[in-house]
């Protein structure tokens, strides 16, 4: 295969002929190929948006007869990451004798059903609600895509004469209808009415498009694609402006950062009345564009138009009316500005639920709302965890860029409520979420570590988001902070440079948790050295660091997450990684003996202090932890090793050999004690475990 490099200014053509040749003839492998480019722009489909197919021929295993198969994105997958195990595979000719048992709209969510008994592959996911639309069409390769410019052309008053200016005879169009069999009744009408038409406009939605090839419909796909978005910049050039023009100005953008920090705990705290929430901000240049115009006040209230948007987003946004020079430092004042916009979009989303509701609809879900605008500053989005707030943020942007392009084709124009309602609260959709793994005991959790950039803060950061915590990794060390981060998956972790000896650092990096994932729930302090001398040759030096490195970071830490906590008012977790050393005195330790005493009584007035928050403040005393410990790197383990009468190898033998289990201590094992504080032992505060392995004399009681 040699095709020539095609330019495109709308997006991107990402086709190389040596993968697709790679894959030889395997349609599927292909057809695999061509979803994952698509799902690579989000200008094309957003993530978990679209759907795409193949048709191929098989051997039917029971009459050994050849059998057309349809391939298909299966219920609840992403064009981006598409794999095999990701998709439907269903004899074409069942799925079309459908049309013999379908009795009508009434009929739609009995034939989801149906398709199970048309499944080829006993491996597939779950057909999806859009496999009659791809079945009922007789092309190869077919995409059905959610592009910006589709839908805005889609969206925009007068859709069907717009479609016809643009492509004249070669596209063909459909008005909105939800998703299901009838739909796909109507595009085969539709290509029925208009043969030889190279694709669809789904009024409202979003686009039909094929090929006979693999590459034929990508390459259709984007040039249909190409066409609408080169129409709508030339609208937009001759209106001479976007969205009404500019309203206000933006702040700086390091301004719009210190306020989405200092605003984001108190949002959260609000989007979490009913479940806690994790929040992703942006500040993009389109979201400023759409926030700070003339029209957002217009707009806004009109809600989205695509069912993948609204179903992520819901179907509006909270525009707050706090000004953009708000002076935010007096929280429980901009607390009392935020709860009437919050309590009033409640009200109106129960209105909502209360007015389209049918006898069979599920039960109201959560009325918080899940896009929140500040006007100058940004936008804000909460939901169950990172991923999915980040995606419902970028499914916003879409809209906005289906709102500027239909705003200037003739006018935006979105779903009726009733009809969003019906898209919302399908019962189809209420089983799709049903069918969601089980949240793990962590999920919407933000856990912040000091020392994580390896030994046992990155234990204990790995055994956190193991269990489903969001990670904020902190050390004093970038480098290893990188490293330490490339290790979790996207959506996991954050990391940010903190001197725990300066308040001004650990602020900083506060900043940042609370703006990649709007606060903290759990702080972990496990910075720290030791330094092991006998008395006559501890410096001050020695002295000062140790203090202030473990007791005053750990005294300011605490200052300023229980500031943040009580902003959230979601209550909280503090744990100190202290030692066997604050408990049991011995020789050549009494810098490091006298700090480590210092965090754990400060652990105890803390849980005094923050109980009434719900604010729980712990310790975990590990001791004897060798391997994979920074602690024990140099001077600290020549200073056991001779304090002790050994040789430093001699040192994990002697303190397995010492404790009651003979036990080696390592990091995973301290991060569990964390673990069982945060997870576990909810009802437990002002507490101390040893993870020692047993130690006689460290007993507390």
């Amino acid at each position: 295969m040699n095709n020539p490099v095609k330019k495109f200014n709308y997006v991107d053509y990402l086709w190389d002929d040596k993968i697709a040749d790679s894959l030889g003839d395997d349609q599927v492998a292909l057809f695999l190929y061509r979803s994952n480019i698509l799902g690579a722009d989000l200008r094309i489909t957003n993530y978990g948006g679209g759907n795409t197919s193949c048709k191929t021929i098989e051997k039917d295993p029971l009459t050994n007869e050849e059998v057309e198969v349809m391939w298909i994105k299966g219920s609840g997958g992403d064009i981006g990451t598409l794999t095999k195990s990701g998709i439907a595979g269903l004899y074409t000719e069942r799925l079309r004798n459908l049309k013999n048992v379908y009795g009508g709209l009434k009929d739609e969510d009995r034939m989801v059903g149906l398709f199970d008994h048309c499944i080829y592959d006993l491996d597939s996911k779950a057909p999806s609600i859009d496999t009659p639309l791809h079945g009922l069409l007789p092309f190869k390769h077919i995409d059905h895509l959610h592009p910006d410019a589709l839908i805005a052309v889609a969206a925009a008053k007068d859709s069907e004469k717009v479609t016809k200016e643009i492509w004249g005879d070669t596209m063909g169009w459909v008005p909105w209808q939800r998703p299901g069999f009838d739909l796909g009744l109507q595009l085969e009408k539709c290509l029925a009415d208009n043969p030889g038409i190279r694709g669809i406009v789904l009024g409202s939605h979003g686009l039909f498009t094929w090929g006979d090839t693999s590459y034929e419909s990508y390459m259709n796909s984007l040039e249909v694609i190409e066409m609408a978005s080169a129409y709508i910049e030339k609208k937009i050039k001759e209106n001479g402006s976007v969205f009404g023009g500019q309203k206000i100005q933006s702040l700086p953008a390091a301004d719009r950062l210190d306020k989405a920090a200092q605003i984001m705990p108190l949002l959260r705290g609000l989007c979490s009345s009913e479940s806690t929430m994790i929040g992703h901000f942006s500040d993009t240049d389109v979201v400023m564009e759409y926030i700070n115009s003339n029209d957002l006040e217009r707009l806004a209230p009109m809600g989205t138009s695509c069912p993948d948007h609204f179903l992520r987003t819901k179907i509006q946004p909270l525009v707050l009316t706090l000004d953009k020079n708000e002076d935010l430092s007096d929280s429980d004042a901009i607390l009392n500005k935020l709860k009437p916009a919050f309590e009033a979009y409640r009200q109106e989303y129960a209105t909502y639920y209360t007015t389209c509701k049918k006898a069979n609809s599920p039960a109201m879900r959560d009325a918080n709302p899940v896009i929140i605008i500040y006007p100058g500053v940004g936008m804000f989005s909460f939901a169950k965890n990172k991923q999915t707030t980040r995606v419902a943020n970028e499914f916003y942007i879409n809209a906005i860029n289906v709102m500027r392009g239909a705003e200037a084709i003739t006018a935006y124009t979105s779903l009726p409520r009733q009809e969003a309602f019906d898209i919302e609260y399908w019962l189809l959709e209420e089983a799709k979420l049903s069918r969601m793994p089980k949240e793990q005991p962590l999920s919407r959790k933000v856990a912040f570590v000091t020392g994580a950039g390896g030994g046992i803060g990155k234990a204990i950061a790995d055994k956190l988001a193991a269990e489903g915590a969001n990670v904020v990794l902190t050390d004093i060390n970038e480098e290893s902070l990188i490293e330490a981060h490339a290790t979790y998956k996207r959506d996991v972790s954050t990391y940010a440079i903190c001197d725990v000896t300066s308040t001004s650092s650990i602020e900083s990096a506060y900043k940042k948790a609370c703006v990649e994932f709007g606060g903290v729930d759990i702080v972990v302090h496990s910075a720290g050295l030791a330094i092991s001398k006998p008395l006559e040759e501890t410096t001050d030096k020695d002295w000062n660091i140790l203090q202030n490195i473990l007791v005053k970071g750990q005294f300011d830490l605490a200052k300023q997450s229980a500031a943040i906590m009580r902003q959230q008012g979601l209550g909280g977790n503090f744990i100190s990684i202290a030692s066997k050393n604050g408990l049991v005195a011995g020789p050549n330790n009494v810098a490091y003996g006298t700090a480590k005493a210092a965090q754990q009584h400060m652990v105890r007035l803390l849980a005094a202090e923050l109980a009434k928050d719900k604010i729980r403040v712990n310790t975990v005393n590990p001791d004897g932890v060798i391997v994979g410990s920074k602690i024990w790197e140099g001077a600290w383990a020549e200073g056991r090793a001779k304090a002790n009468g050994i040789t430093v190898e001699e040192l994990p033998a002697f303190y397995a050999k010492r404790n009651l289990l003979n036990e080696i201590i390592t990091p995973d094992d301290i991060a569990n004690g964390v673990f069982s504080f945060v997870a576990i032992l909810d009802k437990s505060t002002g507490n101390i475990i040893n993870v020692d392995g047993g130690m006689a004399n460290a007993f507390v009681r």
